[in-house]
């Protein structure tokens, strides 16, 4: 009888969860489409943030509902820790994909440049001018004044300075 009594609540307990669940997740879509209407951000880069952003909500509604139906975490955390130690191993082989995510997210949120906007890319080598065309999960797209389609890696435009350009100005002769 005592089982019955747990197994009531910890399944009402879950349920709570996962409506607190729906309710972040609607409240935080919101807020991430108000955003990025309001910064006029691309519908492709706002749709890298919302899986980003479900990725962590489901990773943490999997950890609550793993403490309230009592799983074993001796055994989970030894799982994790290998899974996360061949992750680790991975990513450091491949570090500019975990470096070009975050670049991804920070050029959405913080900086000022857009599909559409003119930018000239400052550096001591070459000079490049060209209207933006895309920024996806790992690469900045740039179509010169030449006609040419060049890519940078996200994680490469953090590191690079860049002038906005007004819509009329070309490059310096």
């Amino acid at each position: 009888m005592e089982n019955l009594q747990t197994f009531k609540y910890e399944l009402l307990f879950s349920a709570l969860i996962v409506v607190f669940v729906v309710v972040v997740i609607t409240s935080i879509k919101k807020a991430i489409k108000k955003f990025s209407f309001v910064k006029a951000i691309d519908a492709n880069r706002r749709k890298i943030i919302f899986i980003l952003t479900y990725l962590i909500v489901y990773l943490v509604l999997g950890a609550l509902l793993a403490v309230i139906w009592g799983v074993d975490f001796n055994k989970i955390s030894i799982f994790i820790s290998s899974v996360l130690a061949v992750l680790g191993v991975g990513f450091f082989a491949q570090w500019s994909l975990l470096s070009n995510l975050t670049a991804s997210a920070i050029l959405f949120f913080n900086h000022p440049v857009r599909i559409g906007s003119r930018i000239r890319i400052l550096d001591k080598d070459f000079e490049l001018v060209g209207e933006v065309v895309d920024i996806t999960g790992f690469y900045f797209f740039i179509k010169t004044d030449q006609e040419q389609l060049i890519t940078f890696p996200n994680s490469l435009i953090m590191q690079k300075g860049i002038e906005i350009l007004k819509d009329k100005e070309r490059t310096r002769e």
